[in-house]
C-alpha cells in the first residue's frame, strides 16, 4: 500500500493511497520490471463486497476487456466499483476498462451519464463526482474523479500549468507494431481534426500557417521511450506534453510504428518490400490492423480475433501536485489491464 497524498487542497482535505491485491507472473516480469510495473492487479470483474462475477463483463479472449453495449446501467456502476482503486476524501481515481467512453451523445451509456449513481454507489450523497483527468474510450487506465468543485479546480489548474511549462504528468505505455527508431525522442506534430466521410480522423499538416493555426490546427509534443522489445514489437513509455484526440495513436503512426489494435490510424502505415512508408492521411480509410501472420500466431489469436483487438494504450501513472509548491508531486499509478499483461507475456518481451 502507497501513500500518494496526505494534504489539504482547495480547502478539501486529502487523504490518499493507491492499494489493491496484485499477483506476479515470472513470465513477463523482467518486462514489467523494465517499465516500471511492480506489480498487477488481480482480474475483478465484480463489485467490492461481492463474490459474484458479472457475466456480461467477460471476455475470455480479451480479459478485462469492457463492453458497454452489452452491459445495463446498473452493470456498469457494478463495473466501475469493482473498477475503484482509491476513495479517499473528496478523490476517487478509477482503472478504467478499454471500451467506455468518458462522454457521448444523450442516452448512450457512458461514464459521465452513470457519474450520479455512482456517487450515491460510493456513498457520497449529494456531492456528485466530476471528472478531473480521465484516457479516452479505446484507451484503459486512470481516470481522477472528484466531489469537490474545489479539489477539482486547484487540480486542473495544476495539469494546464504543466502542460504549459512542458512538464509531464501523465505516463502511458503502449505496445506497437514494430520498433521505433531510434529508441528515445520527441514527436512533433501539427494536427487538425477533419471530418472525412463521415468520420471523425486527426489529420498531420505539414508546415501550419498562421492561419492554419488559427483554424483549429495545434502544434502537439509527445516523448517517448522504448522499454523493451520482442517479436518484432515495442512496449514504449508515452509521455504527452500536449493534449490532442487520438494524439499518441498518430504521433505512433508518424513513426512507422502503429499501437497495437489500433484500427482506426493503422492503415496509414504500409510496407513494401519490407520497408514502411506513410500513405496520404486524407486519403487512407480507418480499417481493421494487419498483422503479420507470424504475429498473430504469436498472440494466439485467429485472423478474426485479431481483428477485434483491443487498443493496447494504457494511462497507467499521474502526477498530483504537492502541498505547497515546492513539494515534489505525488503519483497516482493504474495496473495494466490483464489482456495487455498477456499480450507481453506472448510476445516474450524482454528488457533491452
Amino acid at each position: 500500500m502507497r501513500t500518494v497524498l496526505a494534504r489539504k487542497m482547495g480547502g478539501c482535505r486529502i487523504l490518499g493511497r493507491v492499494s489493491g491485491s496484485w499477483r506476479r507472473r515470472p513470465e513477463i516480469h523482467a518486462a514489467r520490471k523494465a517499465a516500471g510495473f511492480g506489480s498487477e492487479a488481480r482480474h475483478q470483474l465484480h463489485p467490492r463486497g461481492s463474490s459474484k462475477r458479472s457475466r456480461p463483463l467477460e471476455n475470455q479472449r480479451f480479459p478485462g476487456l469492457l463492453q458497454p453495449e452489452n452491459l445495463s446501467r446498473e452493470q456498469l456502476i457494478d463495473a466501475l466499483r469493482a473498477c475503484v482503486l482509491d476513495q479517499r476524501g473528496p478523490l476517487v481515481t478509477l482503472n478504467k476498462p478499454q471500451g467506455l467512453p468518458v462522454t457521448g451523445k444523450p442516452g448512450e451509456l457512458t461514464l459521465l451519464s452513470v457519474l450520479p449513481e455512482l456517487s450515491q454507489s460510493l456513498g457520497l450523497g449529494e456531492r456528485e463526482l466530476q471528472v478531473v483527468r480521465a484516457s479516452g474510450k479505446e484507451t484503459s487506465g486512470l481516470v481522477l474523479l472528484s466531489s469537490c468543485p474545489e479539489t477539482a479546480s486547484r487540480l486542473q489548474k495544476f495539469f494546464t500549468y504543466s502542460q504549459r511549462a512542458q512538464r509531464p504528468i501523465a505516463t502511458y505505455w503502449a505496445v506497437t507494431d514494430g520498433i521505433p527508431a531510434p529508441s528515445e525522442g520527441k514527436i512533433q506534430a501539427a494536427l487538425k481534426l477533419e471530418h472525412i466521410e463521415g468520420v471523425d480522423l486527426v489529420v498531420p499538416v505539414k508546415s501550419p500557417s498562421r492561419k492554419d493555426i488559427l483554424e483549429g490546427v495545434k502544434r502537439t509534443l509527445s516523448y517517448y521511450r522504448v522499454v523493451a522489445t520482442g517479436s518484432g514489437c515495442a512496449l514504449v513509455q508515452l509521455q504527452p506534453l500536449t493534449a490532442f484526440p487520438s494524439q499518441l495513436q498518430v504521433h505512433m503512426v508518424l513513426q512507422l510504428c502503429p499501437v497495437l489494435g489500433d484500427h482506426k490510424y493503422s492503415a496509414r502505415v504500409s510496407t513494401v518490400l519490407g520497408q514502411r512508408f506513410l500513405l496520404p492521411a486524407e486519403s487512407t480509410k480507418p480499417q481493421r490492423q494487419v498483422l503479420d501472420e507470424a504475429l498473430i500466431r504469436r498472440l494466439h489469436l485467429t485472423p478474426s480475433q485479431a481483428a477485434q483487438l483491443p487498443l493496447h494504450l494504457h494511462l497507467h501513472c499521474l502526477h498530483l501536485p504537492g502541498a505547497r509548491p515546492r513539494d515534489t508531486p505525488s503519483e497516482l499509478l493504474a495496473p495494466l489491464p490483464p489482456y495487455f499483461s498477456r499480450t507481453l507475456q506472448y510476445l516474450g518481451l524482454h528488457q533491452q
